[in-house]
C-alpha cells in the first residue's frame, strides 16, 4: 500500500456515508434533511449501488428486474413515474436513483471511485476512514468525521460452498452472471432455486441445450400478477394474523399456481413467509413444458458431470452457483458490530445501532417481503433523529442508547424464520417498521 496521505482535518464535524446505493442515498438525505454534515464514499462512478450494472461490485444481470412492485419498493418522498413498468428493470431504477439524487442535490456529497478500505473510531474521538483511489496501488488517505453510516449493501460477497470431488467444465457463481449468451448450446446445472437461480434458469431455456435446477428443499412460488394487479399491492391495510395470513395465501397460491411438488420439487418443510418465497412461476412455466427439469441435492461433482443424492449422474458444461451471499463489512473491525460468527448477522439493535460505538450505524442490513426502500429511508431517519435528538433531547437520545444495550425485541412478527444464513437478519416488514417509527417518534422535537 503507498504512503497514507495526513489526515484531512475538515471534515470532523460530518458523518461518513459508506455507499451510494438505496440505503447510502436515503443516509444522505435524510442527514440533509436533519441539517447534519455529511460526506459519502463510492466506489462506483456514480450513485445506484446494486441497479448500477457496470459498477465495479454490482452484481445484477441484464434481464434483472424488481420482484416487488415498484409502488411498494419506491421511496415515498419520491414515487416512480407512471410510466415506469411495475416492475422496473435495472436500467430503469439506475435512471429512478439518479434523478432522486439529483432532485435532492445528493450527487455533490459523493466522493466517487471512492474506496473505504479501513474506518475505525480514532483515539480523540470521532472517526478515521481510510480512502483509496485509482485500485489495490491506489493513492490512500485518511479523513476524520463524527461518526460512520456504513451503506455497502448486502448483495456483493459471493457466498461459494465447496463440493467433493471435481467438475472439469465452468462453475460460475450468479455474483458472475450478466447475460445468458454464456450458455449458448451448453447443459447447465443452477445449484439453488432462490429468485436469482430461478430468473438465471428462465433466462437459460431460450439459450442452452438444457438447464436442470439441483434443489434441496422446497419453496412457494408467488406469481407477480394477482387478479390482474401486482400481487404485493393486495391486502395492504391491517396485517393478518400469521396463521390467518398463511392458511388463505397458501390456498390462494396453489389456485393460481398449482403444487410445485408435482413438477419435481421437494414439499417445504416449512410454512409460506418462514422464508423469502420465489417471485416467478416462469420456471413453473418451462417445468410443465420440459425446457427445465428439476433434480435433487449433489452429492459430489464428477468430472464432466455431477452426482445428486439419488445416486443419478448427468453430465454439464457450465455450473452456476446460485448459493447467495455474505454480510460483508470488510473494513470494519467485526467486534464492532458484534457479529456472531460466520453464517449469522451481527448483533444490532433494529439491525442499526451497536453497543459497541455510539457513532456507527448500519443501514440497509434487513430482509422482509415487502418492506422495499421507504423502510431503509425509515432506518436513516432513526439515525439522523437520533443524531439530532443528541443535540436537542438528550434525555430521548439516552433512553435509546439504554435500549440498544438492552434486550433484542422481537421483530418477526409471529413467524418462524428458518434458521439460515440469509435469514439471519430477516424481518417482518410490520413488526419492523412499527418499532422503527415509534422510535422516531420518540425522539421528535
Amino acid at each position: 500500500m503507498p504512503p497514507v496521505e495526513p489526515p484531512n482535518s475538515t471534515d470532523q464535524r460530518t458523518y461518513a456515508v459508506i455507499g451510494a446505493g438505496p440505503s447510502g442515498l436515503a443516509a444522505a438525505r435524510n442527514l440533509q434533511r436533519a441539517g447534519i454534515p455529511w460526506t459519502g464514499y463510492e466506489l462506483a462512478s456514480g450513485v445506484g449501488g446494486l441497479w448500477d450494472i457496470d459498477g465495479p461490485r454490482s452484481t445484477v444481470y441484464e434481464s434483472a428486474h424488481l420482484i416487488s412492485s415498484k409502488r411498494t419498493t419506491e421511496f415515498a418522498e419520491f414515487p416512480m413515474g407512471d410510466e415506469v413498468a411495475d416492475y422496473p428493470s435495472h436500467r430503469e431504477l439506475l435512471g429512478y436513483f439518479r434523478d432522486f439524487a439529483t432532485t435532492y442535490d445528493l450527487t455533490s456529497g459523493f466522493e466517487f471511485g471512492a474506496e473505504v478500505v479501513a474506518a475505525a473510531p480514532h483515539p480523540e474521538g470521532g472517526w478515521t476512514v481510510t480512502v483509496r483511489h485509482g485500485g489495490p496501488d491506489g493513492e490512500v488517505r485518511q479523513d476524520r468525521h463524527a461518526g460512520v453510516l456504513v451503506a455497502n449493501g448486502t448483495l456483493s460477497e459471493p457466498s461459494v460452498p465447496t463440493f467433493a470431488g471435481s467438475f472439469d467444465g465452468e462453475v460460475l457463481h450468479t455474483s458472475a452472471y450478466k447475460s445468458a449468451s454464456v450458455f449458448a448450446g451448453k447443459r447447465v446445472l443452477i445449484i439453488g432455486a432462490g429468485n436469482s437461480g430461478c430468473d438465471i434458469a428462465v433466462d437459460a431455456v431460450h439459450h442452452a441445450a438444457s438447464v436442470d435446477l439441483s434443489v434441496r428443499r422446497g419453496y412457494y412460488f408467488v406469481p407477480k400478477y394477482l387478479f390482474g394487479k401486482p400481487a404485493d399491492t393486495l391486502n395492504q391495510g391491517k396485517p393478518l394474523p400469521p396463521r390467518i395470513k398463511q392458511a388463505i395465501d397458501s390456498r390462494v397460491l396453489k389456485m393460481f399456481t398449482g403444487d410445485p411438488v408435482r413438477f419435481g420439487f421437494p414439499k417445504p418443510d416449512y410454512k409460506i413467509y418462514e422464508s423469502h418465497p420465489i417471485v416467478n412461476t416462469l420456471v413453473l412455466h418451462h417445468l410443465g413444458h420440459g425446457d427445465l427439469h428439476v433434480r435433487p441435492d449433489i452429492d459430489r461433482f464428477d468430472g464432466d458431470g455431477v452426482v445428486f443424492r439419488d445416486g443419478s449422474r448427468s453430465p454439464y458444461d457450465v455450473i452456476v452457483l446460485a448459493t447467495g451471499y455474505h454480510l460483508h463489512y470488510p473494513f470494519l473491525d467485526p467486534k464492532l458490530l458484534r457479529w456472531r460468527g460466520r453464517g449469522s448477522a451481527p448483533d444490532l439493535y433494529l439491525n442499526i445501532f451497536t453497543q459497541a460505538d455510539p457513532d456507527l450505524f448500519v443501514l440497509g442490513m434487513i430482509e422482509a417481503s415487502g418492506i422495499g426502500w421507504q423502510g431503509r429511508y425509515e432506518q436513516a431517519e432513526l439515525v439522523a433523529s437520533y443524531l439530532r435528538a443528541r443535540r436537542d433531547k438528550p434525555g430521548a437520545a439516552r433512553a435509546l442508547e439504554a435500549r440498544v444495550a438492552g434486550p433484542r425485541p422481537d421483530l418477526s412478527g409471529g413467524y418462524h424464520y428458518l434458521g439460515l444464513e440469509r435469514m439471519s437478519y430477516y424481518v417482518n416488514k410490520d413488526a419492523y417498521r412499527s418499532a422503527v417509527r415509534a422510535e422516531i417518534e420518540g425522539l421528535a422535537p
